[in-house]
């Protein structure tokens, strides 16, 4: 146990005196959590919080184009500005001063109307509740209602204001099928046959835990994304140095003594462990105290912080038996750091901080089931967002603990059979 508190010591005798690793260690995640969860905050606020202004060209100024103004304006995400011309509309999504504009057609509301009508009598001449000598046979052109984007929208808005653009006329046209019908075949103009209301709505149900709605915030997953993220970087430091050892000599000096291997990385493990810890602490107390003078939400750690620690002390020792196996098998710091670098960017895109799993492709879903960033992010999910206890996090957890004791043996062995005589 002395030695193992010895190697303990030297590590932190070494961390101490490197002020700029200190700094990456704890000051560059915190830049980094504060950054993104400020970029990222937008994207979770409700959607009557933020709007986006988009331009309208109405050169129809009928029926149809008053309702889609309506329902522009009500949706409460948009901020309509009106232009007369389509040339200027073009041109100011093609400078990128917007993102969107909408076009509607000369003539809308007067062609729906017509084609309405049309297929109503149509209809009813086939049950010869009409003259069939009155049918209009001319032939009624259809619409085009034009959508310009800034080329740099991504796909998923595009799809979603198209999609809301189409559910909005189908609205209009399926009231006024209704309407038509209603003219031709009621007796009485007050006399109501069809009624236009929806009769399938949707609701949204959100999870709740005792009186608590559980709606995720920016917060809740930027704080455990990207603490995984600072933690797991901790490879980096952690391979270099023991490459340093190597290059310089002194683990030939460790050698000389009765200090075996296992030893030696049980020393790197106790400090680097702390110092994930105080990382994890140092976010914490960033989402909890400082997010909410700075306009975010505050995180809310009540109850939950036993789990959390829990969580954050199992994701540290996965870093760290990764850190101690590149470390281990590295040559060269040349090796270590760029590979070591790249590598945490990897799983940290696999496991889910960079894009949500769920939005990858199949492959990549399942892809995302072998980085350990991907098993911590889920157990601080389950903590954060659904009020988990041990048993909840007990299978991540396992598994981040069974990933530290494979890659420290793994570490152990090569390093045995690398320097048996």
């Amino acid at each position: 146990m002395h030695k193992l508190w010895a190697s303990a010591h030297k590590e932190l005798l070494l961390l101490s005196r490197d002020w700029g690793g200190i700094a990456i260690l704890f000051i560059m995640p915190l830049v980094l959590i504060i950054t993104i969860t400020l970029i990222q905050d937008s994207t979770f606020k409700t959607i009557s919080d933020e709007k986006m202004p988009i331009l309208l060209v109405n050169n129809d100024e009928g029926s149809v184009s008053e309702s889609i103004y309506s329902e522009l304006e009500n949706a409460g995400n948009f901020q309509l500005i009106t232009l007369d011309s389509e040339s200027e509309a073009r041109e100011k999504i093609t400078n990128g001063e917007y993102q969107l504009a909408i076009v509607i057609p000369e003539g809308l509301s007067d062609a729906l109307q017509k084609k309405v009508n049309q297929n109503v009598d149509n209809l009813l001449a086939k049950f010869e509740l009409l003259e069939t000598d009155s049918l209009p046979q001319a032939s009624i052109q259809s619409k085009e209602i034009h959508l310009y984007f800034d080329p740099a929208t991504q796909q998923t808005f595009k799809s979603s204001v198209r999609n809301g653009i189409d559910k909005m006329i189908s609205k209009i046209e399926t009231t006024s099928i209704y309407k038509a019908f209603q003219e031709q075949v009621a007796d009485d103009e007050n006399e109501v046959i069809f009624e236009t209301q929806s009769f399938i709505t949707f609701k949204e149900i959100i999870p709740q835990h005792g009186q608590d709605e559980l709606i995720p915030n920016s917060v809740q997953h930027n704080v455990p994304a990207w603490t995984l993220f600072a933690i797991f970087f901790i490879i980096v430091p952690l391979s270099i140095n023991l490459v340093k050892e190597k290059s310089q000599g002194t683990f030939v000096r460790l050698r000389t003594n009765p200090v075996n291997y296992a030893t030696v990385l049980g020393g790197k493990t106790i400090v680097y462990l702390s110092v994930c810890i105080i990382q994890f602490i140092l976010m914490l107390l960033t989402g909890v105290f400082l997010f909410p003078k700075m306009g975010l939400p505050a995180l809310d750690v009540s109850g939950r912080l036993l789990n959390l620690f829990i969580v954050a002390g199992f994701s540290g020792l996965a870093a760290i038996g990764l850190g101690l196996l590149l470390g281990t098998i590295a040559k060269t710091q040349e090796q270590s750091a760029p590979f070591g670098a790249t590598f945490v960017v990897i799983l940290a895109a696999l496991g889910g901080v960079w894009v949500p799993v769920f939005v990858m492709p199949k492959f990549m879903q399942t892809l995302s089931n072998i980085s350990p960033m991907n098993w911590g992010l889920n157990a601080f999910y389950d903590v954060f967002l659904r009020h988990g206890g041990i048993g909840d996090i007990l299978p991540e957890i396992s598994l981040l603990f069974g990933f530290f004791i494979v890659t420290t043996l793994v570490a152990i062995v090569y390093n045995e059979k690398k320097n048996a005589v």
